[in-house]
């Protein structure tokens, strides 16, 4: 007999009956229903809390705090300044500009130049904030530099 997709069934004795818990002594699972005796556990409606370890010290408890993490952070979209040389001579570089060519993404609160790499274009780059480095690689190469609100 060949195999065709028409005639595929799984082997003998893989697939089970769906057990139903807590039917009659018969179901194997009758009185307590596989919960045991007794105890929070066997309780309805009982639920663990993400990170109960039964009692001991929860690791999130035990673990040494420190330092802050801003619960609303401003996430940067950073641009490298060789990243640049793909304008022209005297073109007006801003956050919209950038995304349209794909060098960001449309999920960020600002725009961040950094200085690596060269630039050889004069260029007038508009973003939220430049590295010392970038800004001075910028006005080298006879560009300007506007700092955003």
């Amino acid at each position: 007999m060949s195999v065709k997709l028409s005639n595929l069934k799984p082997p003998r004795g893989s697939r089970h009956r769906k057990v139903r818990v807590g039917r009659g002594m018969g179901s194997k699972l009758g009185k307590t229903s596989g919960a045991g005796n007794k105890g929070q556990q066997s309780r309805r409606g009982y639920s663990r809390r993400p990170g109960f370890e039964g009692g001991q010290m929860p690791m999130h408890r035990r673990i040494p705090k420190h330092g802050f993490r801003s619960p609303f952070p401003t996430r940067y979209a950073i641009v490298n300044v060789e990243s640049l040389n793909i304008f022209s001579a005297g073109a007006i570089v801003t956050a919209e500009e950038l995304e349209g060519r794909g060098l960001i993404h449309a999920r960020h609160d600002g725009l961040k130049i950094l200085g690596d790499g060269e630039l050889s274009v004069a260029l007038t780059v508009h973003a939220h904030k430049f590295s010392r480095s970038a800004e001075q690689k910028i006005t080298a190469a006879g560009g300007k530099v506007e700092v955003l609100k």
